[in-house]
């Protein structure tokens, strides 16, 4: 830790450069279970640094993703839990990149608050760190920006960039789907990332009163709305990573915001649609709570959340029961949700 840099002219602006230094030391810790080989030099540089091993690879091609957790975020000041929030940040990343077929090398995040208070930056990175972990990404670098007057005191910002690679002839790029291959489901933990400003306009979250109900009330599986909303983002690289090992895989996609109707068209081909049955969907109970509670259409739902569906995979239909076993080996329960067909329409949901 540097002991001599102290400004207090900046202190008394509201910027305390010694915190920084504390934040930085509480995090080194949960930062070294990323490391992966190609890691060069620890944090604190200018820059991250990698070494890219090209072994096996004939033209490697690399895949970059960013994106931020969004009013998510507003959940996780409420309740004052802050050691998941990373997850969603680092999954909101490399689920995208592994839609290309790319194996995700290097994060680095971006936090901005009103207040560094090092403790809380420390669950934040500590959130990051276990996403990394669980997709297989080294945190190589990151930021954090303390912006009083900005940011309220006990509110901050997260962001994140992952760069992966991919062989240029195993990107997946649709040009091989078909009518007739199958749409497998990977199921969601839960909300994820998205759709956060209608969840809290539904539940009224900011009410002043309302920390006490969504932490208390036990209404879902044993847990409360708190802690149902708060689930973190499933990350599904490395599942996905295994599957791409022994199947061909046409189409990826990762459902996000917008829901079915804007993400599942997004890896299929012109003349191509997506045939998806709604009884096949096995919709958790979250998003039954939602649409009753905030009297939502059933097309609104579809197009807002995942509803259940984290991530589909497109298939030939010789390939769908092998497929389906390699992900269920893997930890996903994967499933049939549709179909691809002949169509002007990039989706129905039927």
């Amino acid at each position: 830790m540097n002991t001599k840099s102290r400004s207090d002219s900046y202190a008394a602006a509201g910027v305390d450069i010694t915190a920084g230094y504390r934040a930085v030391e509480l995090m080194k810790s949960h930062i070294a279970k990323t490391v992966i080989p190609g890691v060069m030099g620890g944090v604190g540089g200018f820059g991250g640094l990698f070494e890219l091993d090209l072994t096996g690879i004939d033209k490697p091609v690399l895949v970059s993703g960013t994106d931020g957790v969004g009013t998510k975020l507003k959940l996780a000041f409420l309740l004052d839990k802050h050691d998941t929030i990373g997850i969603d940040c680092v999954a909101m990343c490399v689920n995208d990149v592994i839609c290309a077929g790319a194996k995700p090398l290097f994060f680095l995040d971006y936090i901005a608050c009103g207040k560094n208070v090092p403790e809380r930056i420390e669950q934040i990175v500590a959130g990051v760190c276990e996403g990394c972990v669980q997709s297989g990404a080294a945190l190589i670098g990151g930021e954090t920006a303390e912006m009083p007057g900005f940011y309220p005191e006990n509110e901050y910002d997260l962001a994140g960039y992952v760069t992966g690679i991919v062989d240029k002839n195993k990107i997946i790029d649709n040009t091989k789907m078909a009518a007739g291959d199958v749409v497998i489901a990977l199921p969601s933990s839960g909300v994820h990332s998205n759709g956060f400003s209608l969840v809290r306009k539904v539940f009224n979250l900011a009410k002043p009163d309302m920390k006490a109900l969504v932490a208390g009330n036990t209404l879902l599986g044993g847990r409360s709305l708190g802690e149902a909303l708060l689930e973190p983002t499933k990350i599904y690289v490395k599942p996905v990573l295994a599957l791409l090992e022994e199947v061909q895989v046409k189409g990826i996609s990762h459902i996000t915001g917008g829901g079915f109707y804007e993400n599942i068209p997004r890896s299929i081909p012109a003349g191509l649609g997506a045939r998806i049955r709604k009884s096949a969907v096995r919709v958790l109970p979250i998003f039954r709570m939602i649409q009753e509670v905030g009297a939502i259409s059933e097309h609104d739902m579809f197009n807002t959340f995942n509803m259940g569906v984290g991530m589909s995979i497109v298939v030939s239909p010789e390939d769908a029961d092998r497929a389906i076993d390699i992900l269920r080996a893997n930890g996903e329960d994967a499933y049939i949700i549709g179909e691809i067909v002949e169509s002007a329409d990039k989706i129905e949901i039927v």
